[in-house]
């Protein structure tokens, strides 16, 4: 096969994430390894933030930039994890799309892939099956490393058939580069808006770009995955778990309440990972206050014995 089938054949599956090429093994028999094909976009993306130099710095964009950050942390946090991922509460079929969407434009891949990855970390945390975990394979590699991997590409439809059931959010998962393009385009439109219609704003169209795709983006990324790698070697932990897990207030930070991470595996079950009232969680309270709108309901609660079950106080975390 010769340079340009493998370029074609490379781009077809950025834009189809279940299209597989004919001759070649099945992805969960290659060997954990960097593959530049998946590393591409993520070289593409972190180069992207490099034109701040140019384009320079505004209220207006940074703000825009920071406000995106925290309504997709949010779809990340609430939808892409207590929900596809632990089914910590119910919706409607158009909300869990529409959060769905809202999720799909962090680039961090389909709700679908996301859930069946994230699920098979709970059954192997920081055990040897476990893809991302600093413990068993080094810190950069739960950080970013496995992502560039073909071996993790694939999603695993047999080990979410509660989802999968629902053809848009496989045609959602399936093209899952299609949401991020269009979130780019609607950010060089209100750009072209802002400059063209607000000069007092003092924004041009490459600067809100810029700050609001590829910066907020890729802090976004990182700030999500640092829950894989930094929450399973730094913080305190409450509960003796079968993994690493820890607790930590600067991750709790960064991710809208995620940084209760030793909570979390202690009980994935509960909407809330902040367990105790100073357990500040973001996310849960954006959630409560969905549920009082009506567009969620049946949020499952912690149980009493596992808030009883806890270490002696610690009523500090890293």
């Amino acid at each position: 096969m010769n340079t340009w089938s493998v370029f074609v054949l490379t781009i077809c599956q950025w834009l189809d994430s279940d299209f597989r090429r004919e001759g070649l093994p099945d992805p969960s028999e290659l060997p954990e390894k960097v593959n530049w094909q998946r590393t591409l976009p993520f070289i593409f993306l972190h180069l992207g933030c490099l034109a701040v130099f140019w384009v320079g710095f505004s209220p207006v964009a940074a703000g825009a930039a920071v406000l995106l950050y925290i309504i997709r942390m949010f779809a990340i946090t609430g939808f892409y994890h207590r929900y596809f991922s632990h089914k910590t509460f119910k919706t409607s079929r158009l909300v869990q799309f529409l959060f769905a969407v809202l999720g799909n434009s962090s680039m961090q891949r389909g709700p679908l892939w996301w859930a069946a990855t994230h699920r098979h970390h709970h059954k192997h945390a920081d055990h040897e099956e476990d893809i991302h975990s600093p413990v068993i394979s080094g810190f950069a590699w739960s950080h970013i490393g496995w992502l560039t991997s073909m071996k993790n590409f694939p999603t695993a439809y047999k080990s979410i058939p509660d989802l999968s059931k629902f053809p848009e959010l496989v045609f959602l998962n399936r093209y899952d580069q299609t949401v991020p393009l269009v979130y780019g385009l609607l950010m060089l439109l209100i750009g072209w808006i802002l400059e063209t219609f607000f000069p007092a704003a003092g924004v041009t169209v490459g600067q809100f770009f810029i700050w609001t795709f590829f910066i907020s983006t890729t802090v976004l990324l990182h700030g999500t995955l640092f829950i894989n790698s930094l929450a399973h070697v730094w913080g305190r932990r409450r509960y003796e778990t079968d993994d690493d897990s820890r607790n930590s207030w600067l991750l709790t930070f960064i991710t809208l309440g995620e940084g209760w991470h030793n909570n979390h595996h202690r009980y994935p079950h509960s909407v809330r990972q902040g367990f105790r009232w100073w357990e500040i969680d973001l996310t849960y309270y954006g959630l409560k206050f969905l549920s009082w709108t009506g567009l969620i309901w049946d949020l499952r609660p912690v149980p009493k014995a596992v808030l009883e079950e806890g270490l002696p106080s610690q009523p500090r975390s890293a």
